[in-house]
């Protein structure tokens, strides 16, 4: 019966590796198709539509979209509303949190309420760009940090994480003359980092992958988002570089520039994951065993 069951076990993780196995290849080969078609001479991608490995190494693409200052500014911005952003949303999430996960704290119930409310309904489109303009934000990057400062179901998970903390640790803190703030960022901030760096991580990709607000708050060409320069190069495949100041004979592969600008656009946030890869299991398990 033992043998049994455990020949059972072994094959339903043989059948679970398996399908794991093709789904993660079947997410990888898009990846490898966008990043070598970016490295591949446009005749060549004319003759072969798919490649997973550039037949004829070029990079005119990366040339191109790099011979002005356009590509460059794009990242710039959002590379200050992804870090200005992950970290004001972060130190108010970690204050609200720890606020919230106080039980004697006065109105606790109603701030609770009043969160789950905004995670189920939202004020719409047009409300918040009133919202926007009435702050006068318009045109300014902090209309893309401040109307979402705290998502309310990180901001749920994180208080539970606080609360699964021992209270020994910050009655410690006050037995030792600490105030509510340097409880918070010398005790509880310490022994969350698995939980900041995995939260962290997720408004960096939001930060990093949006572009909607841009185009609704944002009408400075200057400010733009790489995200909102991708939108325009993949349905114009131009406009980005300027081809004169490669040659009166270079040709600009549509084609290739967008594979380009997507690679390009998704590397930076791409390199973030190994670091932190390790906290995410722990930082989002841990705040979800009890609410």
């Amino acid at each position: 019966m033992v043998y049994q069951k455990s020949l059972s076990v072994r094959v339903s993780q043989y059948i679970l590796n398996t399908l794991l196995f093709i789904t993660s290849v079947i997410m990888i080969i898009p990846i490898l198709h966008v990043v070598a078609a970016s490295f591949t001479s446009q005749a060549a991608l004319i003759r072969s539509r798919f490649v997973l490995f550039p037949t004829e190494f070029s990079l005119d693409a990366y040339r191109y979209i790099f011979s002005t200052s356009t590509f460059f500014n794009g990242i710039r911005i959002s590379a200050f509303i992804t870090i200005v952003g992950t970290v004001l949303k972060m130190i108010v999430t970690l204050m609200f949190a720890y606020a919230l996960a106080h039980r004697n704290l006065p109105g606790r119930k109603i701030m609770s309420y009043a969160v789950l409310f905004t995670l189920v309904f939202s004020a719409g489109m047009i409300p918040n760009f009133l919202t926007v303009l009435g702050y006068g934000l318009r045109d300014n990057l902090f209309a893309l940090i401040l109307p979402g400062l705290v998502d309310p179901f990180n901001l749920i998970i994180i208080r539970t994480f606080i609360q699964n903390i021992p209270g020994e640790f910050e009655e410690s803190a006050k037995l030792d003359g600490a105030n509510e703030v340097r409880i918070l960022f010398s005790v509880i901030v310490p022994l969350s980092l698995a939980a900041i760096a995995t939260f962290s991580l997720f408004y960096a990709v939001v930060l990093w992958n949006s572009y909607f607000d841009a185009i609704l708050y944002i009408s400075d060409t200057k400010l733009y988002p790489v995200q909102v320069l991708l939108r325009q190069i993949v349905m114009l495949a131009g406009g980005i570089g300027d081809s004169t100041s490669l040659g009166s004979d270079f040709y600009v592969p549509p084609r290739t520039v967008r594979m380009a600008v997507i690679t390009a656009a998704t590397a930076p946030i791409l390199l973030i994951y190994p670091f932190i890869q390790k906290y995410f299991t722990k930082g989002v398990m841990l705040g979800a065993i009890k609410g």
